[in-house]
């Protein structure tokens, strides 16, 4: 039994991760700014005041939806319903904390923390596949924020920098290191080789999934694949 409001009712178990489902695909095709209340009741087949029994308005909404993008399934019903509308600045710190606590790979921030010899084509293969890996783990939720952050300019501010930038920056860096080590190829632009690296490895992690006519292809072959063909690329270790 959950309270809504004041009046003790029976909600299904169910009916709540069908609003997180149906949210997360309407975020993901209209963005956040043109989402509607009404959008989601229709995506879901109910009235648009059933989803205000579970959400007291559309910031609670994406904030919830934001949470659950990756979690396992199936999702607890909260405790109380409508779930509140979060203070201010309080997604985007969810957001930002997010971003920070997990490390797209480690083994890129400790070569470049070592100013040892970058770009073998072993130690490439890794961060490649720490990349690929962490972003697969984290698809639905890229995938909203991304869409979401190119009208929502304070998400899109964490987002791009906190998130890609830094990304981009890494791998850049150690790009240079490689280059200037021998192991990896000379590229005119290593800004340019970064973010075809990343692009490339961010539509078969992530993109890939909402492709409207899709590829159908085993993860792991995928992700084998792409991490060869972006080493064997760059590296010069003919053994890539």
């Amino acid at each position: 039994m959950y309270s809504i409001g004041a009046m003790p009712r029976k909600i299904p178990e169910s009916r709540f991760q069908d609003l997180i489902d149906a949210a997360t695909r309407v975020f993901i095709a209209q963005g956040y700014r043109h989402t509607q209340m009404g959008d989601v009741a229709d995506a879901m087949g109910v009235a648009k005041g059933t989803v205000y029994l579970y959400v007291e308005s559309k910031e609670a909404l994406f904030d919830v939806v934001l949470r659950s993008a990756d979690v396992p399934r199936p999702i607890a019903l909260p405790p109380r319903l409508p779930v509140r509308t979060p203070a201010s600045g309080r997604t985007l710190r969810w957001v930002k904390d997010r971003l920070a606590e997990q490390p797209t790979s480690p083994t890129l921030r400790a070569a470049l923390r070592r100013h040892a010899r970058a770009g073998e084509a072993g130690e490439l293969a890794r961060i490649l596949g720490e990349v690929y890996e962490a972003m697969a783990r984290n698809r639905t939720g890229i995938k909203l924020v991304d869409r979401c952050a190119i009208e929502y300019p304070a998400l899109a501010k964490i987002w791009f920098t906190q998130g890609r930038e830094a990304l981009l920056s890494q791998l850049t860096q150690y790009f240079e290191q490689g280059i200037r080590a021998g192991s990896l190829h000379p590229v005119p632009d290593p800004v340019v080789a970064a973010r075809l690296m990343i692009e490339t490895l961010v539509f078969w992690a992530v993109h890939r999934h909402w492709d409207p006519s899709p590829q159908p292809v085993d993860p792991r072959v995928a992700q084998d694949t792409v991490v060869q063909m972006l080493v064997g690329a760059l590296s010069n270790d003919v053994h890539a």
